[in-house]
């Protein structure tokens, strides 16, 4: 049974999403400060964070820099003006996903449960489940990213993103496509969110993400994954 923290100085709300969550199978925790949801985490790690933006000792993109800066904790955050602004900001820093206030306990069931099947690691893994481009190495089956051996720290949305269009390496994907192929698990599929995310995956993968040449824009067009990284013009 998966457990969430849910950070949010809003009681009554936290509690009716921790009955609600508890009810479709969830195990739930409670935080109602940024700190105390730190301190929750290297407690006792859990396997999702519900994140509020504000919060009465730090905003939460500044607690969600500081989680995502040592780990690949699935994290939702809840927005309350649902503007695009406060989702890029939170995409960049790491979320894999958000809410708007006010919401539906149930889309933000069914988004965290999306969350965490993204981030879960398959059981089992075969040779074929790493795909190996020059000094890049996607596994699929620890959905772990590697360049020159070291591991990058992706978001399970950024990773799924990677994936999909390294599984179609030379092939022009739109972002309606991208969406399309990572199975329905995707944010609101506004054309910023991919933008945002492929360039947190640019920054981990990239030799000079400024320049990119291993995941190249097309204007207009989409992105196209080389398989070598002198494929292609760079991009930025």
């Amino acid at each position: 049974m998966a457990e969430v923290l849910i950070i949010d100085d809003d009681t009554r709300l936290s509690a009716m999403l921790a009955d609600y969550l508890q009810s479709a199978g969830f195990k739930t925790r409670t935080a109602a400060t940024g700190d105390l949801g730190l301190q929750e985490i290297a407690r006792r790690s859990p396997d999702a964070v519900i994140l509020d933006v504000m919060l009465p000792d730090h905003d939460g993109f500044e607690i969600c820099r500081r989680i995502r800066a040592g780990s690949s904790l699935p994290i939702l955050m809840l927005t309350a003006k649902g503007e695009e602004t406060d989702r890029i900001v939170g995409l960049e820093l790491g979320a894999d996903d958000y809410v708007p206030k006010p919401f539906s306990p149930r889309e933000l069931a069914a988004r965290l449960k999306a969350v965490l099947r993204r981030s879960n690691p398959q059981d089992s893994q075969s040779p074929q489940d790493i795909l190996r481009f020059g000094r890049l190495e996607i596994d699929r089956g620890q959905r772990v990213v590697r360049v020159n051996g070291e591991e990058k720290v992706l978001t399970g949305y950024q990773f799924s993103l990677l994936l999909t269009l390294a599984e179609h390496p030379g092939r022009v994907l739109s972002r309606e496509k991208l969406m399309d192929l990572t199975k329905g698990e995707e944010l609101e599929a506004f054309d910023r969110s991919i933008d945002v995310h492929v360039s947190r995956i640019r920054a981990a993968i990239e030799t000079d993400p400024k320049h990119p040449r291993r995941i190249i824009t097309l204007r207009g067009a989409g992105y196209l994954f080389a398989r070598n990284q002198d494929e292609g013009p760079a991009v930025p």
